[in-house]
């Protein structure tokens, strides 16, 4: 049976960069506070003109170019957004006009954090039923737009960036091995946008109360990530015979440097094997996976036939983990 192998990869981040330093002049905050606490030092801000698809469609652009294949080829193109551009059209059909993907079927995935994972369990899918050949997954984000920079519990975690993938169909050992989605939304409310849909719509009173911002309790979700992300991850590697002391190379949701230590610890894996661009770019939601993916890529940390781990958790709640081999 056909699995979904990935063939390209690509990333793209905005230049502006805003410094821990940066804000401390506009919070009460300090950036050996923030550091410790989060293991961010920097994160990448949207200009004025660019959006999520700007993102969206370079790091597409990349991936392509790395597998060598035309936009014309890809017959099912997937974003995965909490943030993009419209409510409607899609941003995965801004995208395919960007590229010129005509044959492609185009739309958004809306699972916060584990969206990308989402998407790509989406693809592998369509490939093994025989609904697609070629897919390109993108996770892109300007997180920037919803956050409110006078709330240090929120403004001190988040950056925008994209990153993608192009996978084809492979009859081979290499590929998607298995992929394992959940949800819980009895959590709905630990982290949420509550402004700006039809319950909140975008009227002046919405605004006043700043509801168009994102929120969130993270002493909650720290404390429901680790648990979820390592039962997601050992899930996967027993569905596939597999310990983890056979992974290669772990990239998890790069949220925040605590809970990748603890769920790394939990499966017993040497710090290089753990993937983190956490200090560099924050927390980028749904393009954190792909964007560390391109650069480990990129780096030569992957090899042909190394097993890989991908590790998510997300606003709904939502919780993902994918397994394959390079």
């Amino acid at each position: 049976m056909a699995r979904a192998r990935i063939i390209g990869t690509g990333s793209a981040v905005p230049e502006m960069i805003r410094t821990n330093f940066d804000l401390e002049k506009m919070v009460d905050t300090t950036d050996d506070w923030i550091t410790t606490r989060t293991g961010i030092r920097e994160r990448r801000i949207a200009a004025e003109g660019e959006y999520t698809s700007t993102f969206a469609t370079r790091a597409a652009e990349r991936a392509l170019e790395m597998a060598g294949v035309t936009a014309e080829e890809i017959d099912l193109l997937i974003v995965a957004t909490v943030t993009p551009d419209f409510p409607f059209p899609s941003t995965a059909c801004i995208v395919q006009s960007n590229i010129g993907a005509k044959r492609a079927a185009a739309f958004d995935v809306s699972a916060a954090c584990s969206g990308f994972l989402y998407g790509l369990s989406l693809a592998d899918n369509a490939i093994r039923s025989g609904g697609a050949s070629k897919a390109l997954i993108i996770g892109a984000e300007v997180l920037s737009r919803v956050i409110d920079w006078t709330d240090r519990n929120t403004c001190l975690l988040f950056g925008d960036g994209s990153g993608a993938v192009v996978v084809e169909a492979c009859e081979s050992e290499q590929g998607v091995l298995s992929t394992h989605l959940h949800s819980d939304g009895s959590y709905w409310e630990l982290l949420y946008q509550p402004g700006c849909g039809n319950r909140n719509p975008a009227v002046q009173k919405t605004l006043d109360e700043r509801k168009n911002f994102l929120r969130m309790q993270g002493n909650e979700v720290f404390k429901l990530a680790v648990r979820a992300m390592e039962d997601a991850a050992l899930q996967a590697l027993e569905k596939n015979g597999l310990t983890p002391s056979d992974i290669s190379i772990f990239i998890p949701h790069q949220a925040n440097r605590r809970i990748i230590d603890a769920i790394g610890k939990r499966l017993g894996l040497s710090d290089d094997k753990v993937y983190v661009n956490l200090d560099r770019y924050g927390n980028t939601s749904s393009a954190s996976i792909p964007l560390a993916l391109d650069e480990a890529n990129r780096g030569g940390r992957i090899n042909e036939g190394d097993i890989v781990l991908f590790d998510a958790f997300g606003g709904g709640l939502t919780w993902a983990s994918v397994l394959l081999r390079w």
